[in-house]
């Protein structure tokens, strides 16, 4: 019974989130992902182009820049992007920091997809115990948004060039970010991610050494399977759809597949902790699984978490309290 009225309160959740997306036009864009590609017009070309950048190792290395750009006015900091793009208020990082008055342990927030606000509380538990709390803003959201937009449709699209660019943002910012930290002093990185903050998390992690510990909330390795079958992003592939199919579009977005840097995340200096949702319809429980097998399989040892509960009722008592506790004994663990 309890269940049945949690999958009717997730629906429901899904209904809202949904009311502001409609279906938009199929676009490549290919010189958004891959700068300095021209003449791009196929889908199979455009796969040719993201296999290369899976096989790249630098593909998300972060351009080197002035670090003294940064600036920091009480708790919130900002800093240029590495990536400009034709919203100027995206080519700028916000990011909230609550001290915990230790530079000991650090950790790093990438919110999920539309987020409308910060995690304070998740802020305020953790730097009351010694690990100050960084919250960045990931593009176009926030401080970022684009003027007139009514959610982050830049960030997460039909355009398949435009979405690789996004995260890839994402990545170079969240690197930047972690530079700054280790020159400030912070010694233990660690980063969080939730639902599509997981992949960015989860990227940065396997990109980045000064990353020890990542926390991955209602993640998967396929980004292109949870846009496919995900309850939140139906008008994605309803655009979709008609032009491409599954089998290439994991091919198009190689580059943002956590299983394809399974070895990456199973390096001995990263310790990786996992929640995941058995009723989730937004990130399916069968893809989560075969992301963790991947995992497994590449030597890495996953503490996972299973709540019976949907993608967005992990936010409610008790599963919430559940899965902050196993994130505190995860970061506190030595």
């Amino acid at each position: 019974m309890y269940h049945s009225w949690l999958d009717r309160w997730d629906e429901r959740r899904a209904r809202r989130g949904e009311e502001s997306k409609t279906a938009t036009d199929f676009v490549l864009d290919a010189d958004r992902a891959f700068p300095g590609a021209e003449n791009i017009g196929s889908i199979d070309e455009f796969c040719v182009l993201a296999d290369q950048a899976v096989a790249d190792p630098s593909f998300f290395d972060e351009p080197g820049g002035d670090d003294q750009r940064f600036q920091r006015q009480d708790e919130w900091l900002k800093f240029p992007s590495g990536m400009s793009t034709d919203v100027e208020e995206n080519n700028v990082v916000w990011a909230k920091i609550t001290e915990s008055g230790s530079f000991n342990r650090v950790m790093v927030i990438f919110h999920h997809w539309n987020a409308s606000t910060r995690s304070h509380q998740i802020a305020k538990f953790f730097s009351r115990r010694g690990i100050t709390v960084v919250e960045i803003a990931m593009p176009y959201h926030f401080e970022r948004s684009r003027p007139g937009a009514v959610h982050a449709d830049y960030m997460l699209s039909a355009n398949l060039g435009r979405t690789i660019q996004s995260v890839r943002q994402a990545v170079w910012d969240g690197r930047k970010l972690i530079r700054w930290l280790k020159s400030e002093g912070y010694r233990e990185i660690s980063v969080l991610g939730m639902s599509l903050g997981s992949w960015v998390a989860g990227l940065i992690a396997a990109h980045d050494s000064a990353v020890s510990k990542a926390s991955l909330f209602l993640t998967a390795g396929s980004l292109a399977d949870m846009v496919w079958t995900g309850r939140a992003t139906r008008s994605i592939r309803e655009s979709l759809e008609p032009v491409i199919e599954l089998t290439e579009l994991r091919r198009a977005w190689g580059p943002l597949i956590l299983e394809n840097y399974a070895h990456n995340l199973a390096r001995t200096d990263l310790e990786l902790h996992v929640v995941l949702a058995k009723r989730d319809k937004v990130v399916l429980p069968e893809i989560s699984r075969g992301f963790m097998q991947r995992l497994k399989a590449a030597g890495a040892r996953p503490n996972i978490l299973e709540l019976n509960c949907g993608h967005y009722s992990l936010g409610m008592p008790p599963y919430i309290l559940l899965a902050g506790l196993s994130l505190k004994r995860f970061l506190s663990f030595r």
